[in-house]
């Protein structure tokens, strides 16, 4: 039988739905275009493959190492890659800004004992020191995940060109650097053909008010990535990718002055009138970090669920002009 999110397909042996949504029975099933054997229940369309009866992840994530700097909350993206690559059957090592933060994630991670360091990149002393701790546990690491930024929005929103220095300087280093240093850091453990993936925003091309001096931060983030792919390559085939979301519902997010409104107005604007969810960013994040992914290099994947594209939606259109006297002619 061949699966692909459906049922149909060629194959030998008996397969039948045993409850909504998923197939079971004996014999040889192809999934993805891979032929698997064995007795064994599969969810359709669940990118889950069975072969006799071990179970194989589609993405081929099991007992690889990723390192996830960035956990804040459950409602963190990072807390989401990280739980995707553990359901994945991936180890997960965490990296967290404090003492505090760790104490916070030990309760609510739900394997307990997980292995959490604690790091403030905006040392590199301390980058270095979290590195050699996890390569004393783990002398390989097959991917990393940057999910860090940071702005000092505490004076409220200001126009851009009274940014002050030191608050862009902080977070081009914390937010775009520590990308680069972490790299660097971790060079000597990461395995030949591992992953890197941060994440970014969907447009730096969009001069979001409030946003304000984070979009060229994040700028600054997007061009990293191709030097970064490219001096690796000089020793390894170790990629560099972005996740490039639109507007999320984060903790971090609702410190940005302003970001309700925008949220709720940038959902309009999506095809499907739904906003992105975190998880569907940890999803695109995992793939990255995967084997599947492995001819895209110093890339970023766009998920805005078709914002970008839908500017002139009519209804949307419509509401902004009820009420006004309409364009002129």
């Amino acid at each position: 039988m061949c699966v692909s999110g459906h049922a149909g397909g060629v194959g030998s042996g008996q397969w039948r739905a045993s409850k909504p949504g998923s197939l079971r029975g004996n014999g040889t099933m192809c999934v993805f275009g891979q032929a698997y054997g064995g007795a064994r229940e599969l969810p359709v369309g669940c990118g889950v493959l069975w072969e006799g009866a071990r179970e194989v992840s589609f993405l081929g994530l099991e007992g690889k190492v990723y390192v996830v700097f960035g956990v804040a909350n459950k409602k963190s993206v990072a807390w989401h890659i990280g739980e995707t690559i553990r359901q994945e059957g991936g180890v997960v090592v965490y990296s967290v800004r404090s003492e505090a933060r760790r104490e916070s994630l030990a309760r609510f991670l739900p394997v307990p004992g997980a292995e959490i360091h604690v790091c403030d990149v905006q040392a590199d002393e301390e980058i270095a020191r979290v590195a050699a701790e996890i390569g004393k546990q783990h002398p390989t690491v097959h991917g990393i995940v940057h999910s860090i930024a940071f702005a000092n929005y505490s004076d409220g929103f200001k126009p851009f060109h009274e940014t002050k220095r030191a608050d862009f300087l902080q977070a081009v280093s914390v937010s775009c650097y520590s990308l680069m240093a972490i790299a660097n850091a971790f060079r000597g453990l990461l395995d030949k053909d591992a992953s890197v993936v941060t994440i970014s925003i969907s447009t730096t091309r969009m001069a979001a008010e409030n946003y304000g001096y984070m979009g060229p931060v994040k700028a600054a983030l997007d061009s990293s990535l191709c030097f970064l792919a490219k001096s690796f390559s000089a020793f390894s085939n170790v990629r560099f990718n972005a996740v490039c979301a639109g507007l999320l519902k984060t903790s971090a997010s609702a410190g940005i002055p302003g970001y309700v409104e925008s949220y709720l107005v940038s959902e309009q604007f999506t095809l499907r009138k739904r906003a992105l969810t975190t998880q569907e960013v940890a999803n695109a994040a995992a793939f990255l970090l995967s084997h599947r992914s492995s001819g895209m290099n110093a890339q970023g994947i766009v998920l805005d669920a078709g914002m970008s594209v839908n500017y002139f939606d009519k209804d949307v259109l419509k509401r902004a002009l009820r009420g006004g006297s309409g364009p002129e002619t």
